[in-house]
């Protein structure tokens, strides 16, 4: 069957969870950290990033709004269908989660890739900051105004990467409390059994 790589702390986690959903007939394989960028590792993803989905024939695929992607069209039911209103609109949120909101932390995982001196490096993490309150004020409102329960509104592969950035914020000098509605639809994620085990899988813990 498929295997899916992952690490534990990294959004690999919403592919995970997403297959416990499902119960699709994927495993996966969990690797310590630093192990990504060992020759095991990297000649099935050179980029040297999880998560990625090895085939049986061998072909592999990579970046987690794509592995969802493959998941909603093989294994999905309905409200997993990438051919209905949820479905384009879980791709449109996926998109949005995985490239402008994920690519955001760049300036919080990585500031001296941004800057050449200490100052220039504080530089970036504030405005890398100010930058990720205003994603989660946007997601926080999108949430609200979807009836808070789920980010679209029913259950989607939205709330699995969801569920990655809000456990990101507490790495950060952002307060949850600044966003409530996503704060609670975390506490209701993490009492979700396919939530717990994912993260068991993942060797990770709930944060509340």
């Amino acid at each position: 069957m498929p295997t899916l790589y992952t690490m534990p702390g990294t959004c690999s986690l919403s592919p995970n969870i997403a297959i416990a959903w499902l119960n699709a007939p994927v495993d996966v394989h969990t690797m310590a950290y630093g192990d990504h960028k060992k020759d095991d590792y990297l000649s099935i993803n050179p980029k040297g990033k999880v998560p990625a989905v090895k085939f049986e024939d061998g072909d592999v695929l990579t970046e987690a709004s794509a592995i969802l992607a493959w998941l909603g069209a093989t294994h999905g039911s309905e409200g997993f269908g990438r051919d209905t209103v949820l479905g384009r609109k879980e791709a449109e949120a996926l998109s949005y989660m995985t490239s402008e909101v994920h690519a955001a932390y760049g300036g919080h995982f990585g500031p001296q890739n941004f800057a050449a001196t200490d100052a220039a490096v504080e530089e970036v993490k504030k405005k890398t900051y100010e930058k990720l309150g205003g994603h989660y004020a946007r997601m926080n409102e999108v949430l609200t105004e979807n009836g808070g329960e789920w980010y679209l509104g029913r259950r989607s592969f939205a709330d699995t990467f969801l569920y990655v950035l809000m456990r990101w914020v507490d790495q950060t000098p952002l307060s949850y409390d600044d966003y409530p509605t996503l704060k609670e639809h975390m506490e209701r994620m993490e009492a979700d059994d396919g939530v717990k085990l994912a993260l068991k899988r993942q060797n990770m813990e709930p944060l509340g």
